[in-house]
Parts: C-alpha cells; sequence; structure tokens
C-alpha cells in the first residue's frame, strides 16, 4: 500500500486548512464590497475551452480517459468566459465575478537518474473577473481592487510587496520595428529575458542592441513610460496607460507596494492582449514568491460571445495563489497565519461514564453561544487530568463535571 500521496500532491493539517479558508474568507469580504458575485466554474472542462484558442500549452493540461475530449481545468479564466459568454449573455455588462477553488496542472518533473515523470499539481486560487468592461477606468478598478485585496492581507512594505506591471499592446509596437519574419523569436527572447537569444538574431547591429535595451527598459512606470513615448511617439495607448497608473500610485505608495513597469513582461499563460500584471512578494527567506497574476483577455472572450455584438467582448482579472500567501504569512510574523489558535476549543470532560449525557448538553449549550467546544469521550476522575489532556490538546481552559 502507498503510504505517501501521489507526486505533486500533498497533505494538509488543520492548521493549513484554517489558514487557507481564514484567506479565502479575507479576499471574498473584499471582493462582495466592490459588487462581485460568486461563481463556481465546473472542475471538468472540455480540451477545447481549457486550451484557450491556443492560450494554454496542451502539455500543462491534466486530460481525462474518456469519449470526449476532457480534462482538468489549469486556471478558471476561460471556463468563466465561456459561461459569461453562454449561460450568463443575457445579463447586463459589465459582469463582476469571483470564485475560488482548487486548479490543476501537468508538469515534468526532473527525476534524476531515474528519468524524469509527470506530476499532476493541484493548487487553489481565489480570484474575480471583470467582463464587459473595455475602458481604461475598468483596468483601473481592477488594480485598486487588487491592492485593496493586498490591504486586507497584510501584504505590504514588510513583505517586499511588489506589483510589476506590463502591456501587450506595448510590446506589439515595439516590436513592429523588428522585421516580420523575427517578431516571434524576438518577442519570446525578450519575454523569457533571453540575452543569448536576441544576440542570435539575424537582424542589423542597431536593431540588436535596441532590443538589448528594451529588455533592461524596467521600473518606476512613469520614467518607464517616458522612455517609452521616446521609442513610439506620443500615442493613446501611452496616454491611457498613464492615466491609469495615476490612479494607482498614490493608493499603492500609502500601502507600501512598489509598482513597476516592463514592456516585455509577459504572464506564464498567453490569454492576454491588453494590461498584464504580477504580484511578488518575499519572504524571510528573501526568495521571491509570487502571489498574484492576471491581466486583460479581450480576445479570449470574443471567442466565447455566442452571437456577435450580443456583449462586449472584452475581460479582465486576476487570481491569487492561496497557499504561498499562507506559507508567506506564517514565516514572517510569529503567530501568523497557521499557527495554533490563540484562542482553543474548550474541553468538556466528566468524572462518571454516566454524566455522558450531561456533557453533551453542556457542549452543546456553549454551541449555542457560539463557543468552539470539544468532549473529551471518556470518564476521568480528577480535574487535573482533566486540565492535563486539555493542555495536550491544545484547549483553552477546561469544564469539569464532578
Amino acid at each position: 500500500m502507498a503510504l505517501q500521496p501521489a507526486a505533486g500532491a500533498r497533505d494538509l493539517n488543520p492548521q493549513q486548512v484554517d489558514g487557507n479558508r481564514t484567506l479565502v474568507s479575507q479576499l471574498a469580504t473584499v471582493y462582495r464590497l466592490w459588487g462581485y458575485q460568486e461563481v463556481a466554474p465546473p472542475t471538468i472542462e472540455r480540451l477545447e475551452t481549457l486550451q484557450a484558442g491556443g492560450g494554454i500549452d496542451g502539455r500543462e493540461l491534466v486530460r481525462l480517459a474518456t469519449e470526449e475530449a476532457l480534462g482538468l481545468r489549469p486556471e478558471m479564466t476561460a471556463s468563466i468566459a465561456r459561461a459569461a459568454g453562454t449561460r450568463m449573455a443575457g445579463r447586463s455588462r459589465p459582469l463582476r465575478l469571483w470564485y475560488n477553488g482548487p486548479i490543476y496542472r501537468s508538469r515534468q518533473s526532473d527525476g534524476g537518474c531515474t528519468g524524469g515523470g509527470q506530476q499532476i499539481v493541484e493548487e487553489l486560487q481565489s480570484g474575480v473577473e471583470l467582463l464587459g468592461g473595455a475602458s481604461a477606468a475598468d483596468d483601473s478598478e481592477l488594480l485598486r481592487l487588487l491592492l485593496a485585496c493586498l490591504r486586507s492581507l497584510g501584504l505590504a512594505q514588510k513583505h517586499h510587496t511588489q506589483l510589476l506591471l506590463g502591456h501587450h499592446g506595448v510590446l506589439a509596437a515595439l516590436l513592429e520595428q523588428v522585421p516580420a519574419g523575427q517578431r516571434t523569436a524576438a518577442r519570446q527572447a525578450l519575454t523569457g529575458f533571453d540575452f543569448l537569444a536576441i544576440a542570435a538574431l539575424p537582424l542589423p547591429e542597431a536593431q540588436r542592441q535596441g532590443l538589448q535595451r528594451l529588455m533592461r527598459l524596467r521600473g518606476e512606470p512613469a520614467a518607464v513610460l517616458y522612455q517609452l513615448e521616446q521609442l513610439l511617439g506620443p500615442c493613446a495607448l501611452l496616454d491611457n496607460l498613464a492615466t491609469t497608473l495615476a490612479t494607482l500610485a498614490p493608493t499603492a505608495a500609502a500601502q507600501g507596494v512598489t509598482l513597476s513597469f516592463d514592456p516585455s513582461f509577459q504572464p506564464h499563460f498567453a490569454l492576454y492582449d491588453g494590461l498584464v500584471l504580477k504580484v511578488v512578494c518575499r519572504g524571510t527567506d528573501t526568495a521571491p514568491v509570487e502571489i498574484a497574476s492576471g491581466g486583460r483577455y479581450d480576445a479570449l472572450v470574443g471567442r466565447f460571445c455566442a452571437v456577435e455584438g450580443q456583449a462586449t467582448a472584452a475581460g479582465m482579472g486576476f487570481s491569487f495563489a492561496v497557499e504561498p500567501i499562507r506559507d508567506l504569512l506564517e514565516s514572517s510574523a510569529r503567530g501568523g497565519l497557521g499557527s495554533s489558535p490563540a484562542q482553543g476549543p474548550i474541553l468538556v470532560a466528566y468524572g462518571q461514564a454516566n454524566q455522558l449525557a450531561q456533557a453533551l448538553d453542556q457542549l452543546e449549550a456553549l454551541h449555542s453561544q457560539g463557543q468552539a467546544a470539544e468532549l473529551l469521550s471518556r470518564p476521568c476522575a480528577w480535574a487535573a487530568e482533566a486540565e492535563q489532556e486539555a493542555n495536550r490538546r491544545g484547549c483553552s481552559s477546561t469544564l469539569w463535571i464532578a
């Protein structure tokens, strides 16, 4: 009998489960305050939906052995966009939706000398989608909502929280200066931060040096946008970006979140065609931890609109990786999330076997008052014995029926 979980899976202890639930609840409170409603996309979807028009590599999908081509969701945006364009097509726009639940991805593990193998990784996500809003104001709303979520979670300056932004349109405009036959390779090199690939491109030396300078162009948004204007000239795209970032910068600064703009940044999944984002924090070991990502995906929404013109083909969202946030908070603060609760349950104990019913009555009386309590299921002759058992279990106090 196998005694360990499958590769890529792990067991969660009660404290970790409570920590996950607390984080999801905190985020849900913020989502609701901003007018978002909960949805629950299916765990199983058609592969055609999951691949999101080629935005998700099929090798990352967990496929099911069924007659129909089905798989487990690797993220939830595509499923929600499908539902918005079909079952929710008649609802007024914009749709403000939030969700939480597990996602599943397939990856190839490094097996060392024994060879690699497939791992199925399960992760817990919580996020939002704003569908039908195509203006810069909708971008600003999502980014301010993201900051509100970070504030609710207590992630800020002490966690070296950085919000990294990019824009698909800016990168596309910059690549217009590269010959058409080299644009795909140049894009891959830029987004992969691959200086060697840039150096190997069959381009004039001036263009290669320009791409290498572009790869280094990142940092404070106003300064980067100024440099981009020198390269692209004045344009509405950069003006809209400047307006969006101006609505974000004071709030981010007030809560200790660093903003950074990188025109070559693109998220892991190629779902996006507008503004893109990633939130990175640092734990006590200084290792960067990616806790959120997302962006605008208008083209993906357009794929699922049942009737052309029926609804605005626009969408934007972000998702949080719940468990890395829990681990980050655990490691960065004594008594933080996931530690033993400061106020444990009351232990209800009794001295004689015939007092079990009385003990159960007391237990339920405490529950009716909203007090967590648990039963010692065997009689104990002395109060001191009950106290020892309460301490062993991490209970806050003992109610002993003599």
